[in-house]
């Protein structure tokens, strides 16, 4: 009897371990395939789907419409020739190299390109076409002055035009500059130098509101022009907030000619002179401060009272619309209101 009850005894233990084993293997194999999740096609097409954008891949090539057409130009393109100033200031501001610049008329600010190391590609009117189709740029840009050559331009690589638009100032300056950093994969960059700008604006405008009327001129050889609001030195009234002495006066490229007896019958609160002569020579060249600073004027509230600003012309004239020379005019536009 005992014998018999030993055996069953054995048989129930020798079943419950067998049950215990198999359990044991059975959790085992369902841990297994979740053991390396990179392996299954499911999670790796999560992960690419969720990868940042900064992770992607650039395009190969970008198309940009601009004022005179559209061009297709491959991204980070390295022949680069610039025919505008303010897209040079731009390009070296983020720190992109060029291959040829006209070299003639550099502006002050930008003299580092005065250099044996880039290439002298005619001047802004008359590109070297034939040094040019030896370079085999990437890509051209071009401004105002070089506007009768972009057919031709275009025939040698891929050109855009980068003219600020005067009565649209501040759109037309922020959307080249994305240009640029469309193209070179610096829109980051782009992006904190334009909140830099218009944090200095905000800025401004909080003080010009208060400055009194202000009145912009230039003058060129003995000779003085009023610019007005949609100018080309229109960004003074149009974002820094100054109001204007004269609501009247006509956009003109070259202004409208005034005299002495004007400004001082106008009796501006501020007066913004730019001196062309400064940076181009021509006949009967005067400094800007012979000429205006005359006893007319001096009846004038912005001469009593220390507010005469004469602005930088390698800025103002030369080289507007650039990222850094922007910013510069805000800072010299304050100057006013100091």
């Amino acid at each position: 009897m005992k014998k018999a009850f030993s055996l069953i005894l054995m048989s129930v233990m020798a079943i419950a371990i067998l049950a215990a084993c198999g359990s044991k293997n059975n959790n085992e194999g369902a841990a297994s395939p979740s053991a390396s999740p990179a392996a299954s096609p499911s999670a790796s097409a999560s992960a690419s789907e969720s990868a940042s954008p900064s992770e992607s891949a650039a395009p190969a090539e970008v198309t940009i419409t601009h004022a005179l057409g559209t061009a297709v130009v491959k991204t980070n393109p390295e022949k680069v020739v610039v025919f505008d100033y303010g897209t040079l200031d731009t390009l070296g501001k983020l720190g992109i190299e060029v291959l040829a610049l006209p070299k003639a008329s550099i502006p002050g600010n930008l003299s580092q390109y005065d250099d044996a190391k880039y290439e002298d590609a005619g001047t802004l009117f008359e590109p070297d076409f034939e040094k040019l189709n030896k370079l085999k740029p990437d890509v051209i840009f071009i401004g105002g002055r070089t506007g009768e050559a972009y057919e031709e331009l275009n025939k040698i690589a891929p050109t855009i035009q980068m003219s600020v638009d005067f009565s649209n100032y501040l759109d037309s300056f922020k959307n080249n500059a994305n240009i640029i950093g469309q193209i070179f994969g610096k829109e980051a960059e782009v992006s904190a130098a334009i909140a830099e700008y218009d944090a200095a604006v905000a800025d401004l405008q909080g003080k010009a509101s208060g400055a009194g009327k202000a009145l912009i001129v230039l003058t060129t050889g003995g000779k003085i022009s009023a610019y007005g609001p949609g100018s080309r030195f229109g960004s003074i009234h149009d974002i820094f907030g100054f109001a204007p002495v004269d609501a009247d006066i006509k956009v003109d490229t070259h202004g409208n000619s005034i005299s002495n007896e004007y400004i001082a019958e106008k009796n501006p609160d501020v007066l913004f002179v730019v001196d062309r002569d400064a940076v181009v020579s021509g006949d009967g060249a005067s400094p800007a401060k012979e000429v205006i600073e005359n006893d007319l004027v001096k009846k004038t509230n912005a001469y009593k009272n220390g507010k005469i600003v004469y602005l930088n012309p390698n800025f103002w004239y030369l080289s507007g619309g650039g990222l850094n020379t922007e910013l510069e005019m805000v800072k010299e536009a304050a100057q006013a209101v100091q």
